[in-house]
């Protein structure tokens, strides 16, 4: 059956629809990540009764209980949230089979899995039945991420043919990682309740042989087994959709996405046997499972419609660059200018946290993780930016933008280094950095690329903040915390960003307008901005000088911070009164260099101020 036009745009039309099933697939994922905690930390029979906890409809008492509790909540809601999807489906999306099917098979498989949870409440022994749990949870969120992905494919005038097609070496190779990813999950879930882990003492041997003792012994042995094997299609898949699918942003992000997130699982998992399971290495390698899962089901999926569908560039008949011109242009697709100052604010929160010099390991992979997240969320903001940066004259020639790299490499690359990040961050630094690193990217990407940029004029005073993490991830690598000194320094950026952009958007005034960016010199006009920025200037230079009145730096700084500021005040001051392009052009460029000299001088000041 092929779903008339009309049909499709109903289904384009009916957003609200769209918006509750993808609803569902997240709180879904969510709730595999909440079960995966359950098991993790033995929460299973945290309520002794059910539906109730402890006889009570509210919050229990004790940690186990409340994470059991936790999990029913959202079990709750997510199934109601999936039966007012399917309702609606039903009255509205009937003819739709890749919509209404997997939504009544989900209702059904989660009956079997309403039944495996009460059996664990009830039983001692979960080894098979939380494996059937998992199981079971993985089946029902791979047919919400069917019903999910058609609905994006099904619309407008896209005439596909409302069936999936896995036919082809490609497809045949996603199915059997699918099936290896399956098995080797559910064993990985199966070395869990067994508890046969913890015979694992070092990786990839066990206890430094390959030979295993005991019956449960060669249980995470084959895991790791079949962990290899899955890898080397891994490997396969990855290369292959980036040969084959270079135009399609969906299977290539989905497919490069999953690539990263399996490798850094099995990052994760060595990690977390070597050094004798902790808490959040665990938990990460729990939520890495489900991520990775609902990666590779949107790449099935997606790979299946992909024929159908025409593909922006995907007419592009030109010769591939030059390897050369290539990794020039995968490089500058990471804006290195912009990653350059930002490490620059990561070091000194490192220097001022640790109150000294940070040991090399600890520089070292907070600076790569850092340069990686900065640098992918680059690569991304160039995607969503594309349309909008070739009616600029700036930005006209980057690569995106250009067409030198298309915007499915793009958004696959920068999807890539912030993945590579934050398993970085997590295995090599700390999770409280990871995850500050990680606000920082959903900041720039969601919040100000998606949701601000051309939303408000306040785009790039609340976007600010996307800048100012930074500092704030330097400091908790060091010190594992953060704390009031630290957020002086997130202040200091947040209010930089805006009199800088806003000095740069006086020059290009005319760019902006063009395409339709609401910065403030297009929606006030440059008399106001010209006061905005003078005015910004004058609470940030006195915002620098807090760290000397509590005491939080020396003379070194103080003189620097002043002289800095003085003349950055001056140049501002020029801005108010005189006007002009290259007066602004030059507070543009100085306030670049004013950012960077301020924050070395707090690194100088504290490495010769004496400890105490």
């Amino acid at each position: 059956m092929v779903p008339s036009t009309a049909n499709h745009q109903e289904v384009h039309k009916n957003s609200s629809f769209r918006v509750l099933l993808l609803a569902a697939t997240l709180m879904t994922l969510g709730l595999i990540v909440i079960g995966n905690l359950v098991r993790l930390t033995n929460s299973s029979q945290g309520c002794p009764d059910w539906p109730t906890c402890y006889g009570q409809w509210g919050l229990p008492a004790g940690a186990n209980a409340q994470i059991q509790y936790a999990h029913r909540f959202t079990t709750f809601f997510d199934i109601a949230l999936i039966l007012l999807v399917t309702i609606i489906a039903a009255f509205k999306y009937r003819q739709f089979k890749l919509v209404i099917y997997p939504l009544y098979s989900v209702l059904a498989l989660f009956l079997v899995e309403v039944v495996l949870g009460w059996s664990a409440t009830f039983t001692t022994s979960t080894q098979l039945s939380g494996t059937l749990h998992l199981a079971v949870a993985l089946a029902i969120l791979s047919l919400l991420i069917v019903a999910t992905v058609a609905t994006f494919y099904l619309e407008g005038d896209a005439q596909t043919s409302g069936s999936l097609d896995f036919h082809g070496p490609y497809k045949k190779l996603i199915l059997a990682l699918l099936a290896g990813l399956l098995l080797l999950m559910t064993s990985g879930e199966f070395v869990v309740a067994s508890g046969s882990g913890l015979s694992f003492k070092d990786w990839p041997t066990c206890s430094g042989q390959i030979s295993t003792a005991g019956p449960l012994g060669w249980i995470p042995f084959m895991h790791s087994l079949l962990a290899g094997l899955v890898s080397l299609l891994v490997i396969a898949m990855y290369f292959s959709a980036w040969k084959i699918y270079r135009n399609d942003p969906v299977v290539l992000t989905s497919a490069t996405a999953a690539a990263i997130l399996f490798f850094g699982q099995v990052l994760i998992g060595a990690l977390k046997v070597t050094r004798g399971f902790p808490a959040d290495l665990v938990g990460v390698h729990a939520i890495t499972t489900a991520a990775l899962w609902a990666a590779l089901c949107i790449l099935t999926v997606s790979e299946g419609f992909s024929k159908h569908i025409q593909l922006e560039g995907s007419g592009d008949t030109n010769q591939p660059a030059s390897f050369r011109q290539r990794v020039k242009d995968f490089f500058m697709l990471t804006k290195p200018l912009i990653v350059a100052l930002l490490l620059i604010t990561t070091v000194t929160g490192m220097v001022m946290g640790g109150r000294g010099l940070p040991t090399l390991h600890a520089l070292l992979w907070t600076l790569v993780g850092g340069a990686l997240a900065a640098g992918g969320s680059s690569a991304i903001n160039q995607y969503i930016d594309r349309d909008l940066d070739k009616h600029m004259q700036r930005t006209a020639k980057r690569p995106v933008a250009s067409g030198r790299v298309s915007p499915a490499e793009g958004l696959a690359y920068g999807v890539a280094l912030c993945l590579l990040s934050f398993f970085i961050m997590v295995g090599f630094v700390n999770l409280l950095a990871a995850l500050l690193s990680l606000a920082g990217m959903v900041y720039y990407i969601l919040i100000y690329s998606i949701l601000l940029k051309k939303a408000t004029v306040q785009n790039i005073v609340i976007g600010g903040g996307a800048g100012a993490i930074p500092p704030l991830v330097g400091w908790a690598a060091v010190t594992g915390s953060l704390n009031v000194p630290s957020l002086i320094l997130f202040a200091i950026i947040f209010f930089w960003t805006p009199p800088h952009f806003w000095a740069l958007a006086l020059v290009r005034t005319k760019d902006y307008a063009r395409a339709g960016v609401p910065m403030l010199p297009v929606i006030k006009g440059e008399h106001a901005t010209r006061a905005q920025i003078f005015i910004y200037t004058l609470e940030l230079v006195g915002l620098t000088l807090l760290l000397p009145l509590f005491r939080l730096s020396g003379s070194v700084y103080l003189i620097s911070a002043v002289t800095l500021g003085g003349a950055l005040i001056y140049a501002a001051w020029k801005v108010w009164r005189k006007g002009g392009n290259k007066t602004a052009w030059m507070m543009y460029r100085y306030s670049s260099i004013y950012l960077a000299l301020l924050f070395f001088a707090m690194i100088l000041d504290m490495l010769l101020r004496k400890p105490g």
